[in-house]
């Protein structure tokens, strides 16, 4: 019996550890901190890059959905907290990603950035900007039940009472720092960018094996530890 008293706990705080180091967020930290950060004008071509700078969109921006912002990217979840027995669980029912084309700024640099759905091309980690709520005993604003309205999703039950439910908004702002990662190739500008004075302009690829990445997350958690 003794041995099951140490191997359970063992066994547990292995799983806790491959949850940890598979997911996401820390999957992208690893891969970026792996890279030096560069500069744009000087990165070789079919060579792994990466690098911080200003997003800036190219076309349109988008409008983030409940904070209203304009951005280049964004992911947003609505989710309704279900309960079975004695136990509880947050139940998915919108998951909601849009993005556009963008440039990064470094130094009255460009460089450009074109995510994919069909194949993925991209792997991301967004910091949540935005969160909402409600339930029983809190009245979602009417800002918050529009929202929900435009996603089909009703704040009430059957019975007329508040469900339990959350919202996350996550975007990458024009104008917020972000640190990309990919295969540079060099392009031919079909059309002049204001301000930029060149024929070429870099661009940030995937292939067979690297994904683009894409994250707002700071720039001193995304670099090596010194």
């Amino acid at each position: 019996m003794e041995p099951l008293f140490i191997i359970v706990p063992i066994l547990f705080i292995i799983v806790m550890y491959l949850v940890y180091y598979f997911d996401n967020k820390q999957v992208v930290i690893r891969t970026l901190r792996k890279l030096p950060s560069s500069g744009i004008s000087g990165i070789r071509t079919n060579q792994l890059t990466k690098v911080t700078g200003k997003a800036l969109h190219v076309e349109k921006p988008l409008i983030a959905p409940f904070s209203k912002r304009e951005c280049i990217f964004y992911s947003i979840k609505i989710e309704e907290k279900r309960s079975s027995g004695n136990s509880s669980h947050w139940a998915t029912l919108v998951k909601d990603v849009r993005f556009q084309p963008f440039f990064v700024q470094k130094n009255g640099e460009y460089i450009i950035i074109n995510p994919s759905d069909n194949p993925k091309n991209y792997k991301t980690h967004l910091v949540v900007d935005k969160k909402a709520s409600s339930h029983t005993f809190k009245e979602s604003t009417p800002e918050f039940e529009a929202l929900l309205r435009s996603y089909n999703v009703k704040s009430k039950g059957f019975l007329g009472f508040k469900k339990n439910i959350r919202y996350r908004e996550a975007i990458i702002e024009i104008g917020e720092e972000i640190t990309v990662a990919g295969i540079a190739k060099w392009k031919n500008l079909n059309e002049p960018i204001p301000g930029y004075s060149y024929s070429k302009i870099a661009s940030l690829e995937s292939n067979e094996k690297q994904k683009i990445v894409i994250t707002d997350l700071p720039s001193r958690t995304v670099n090596k530890i010194q």
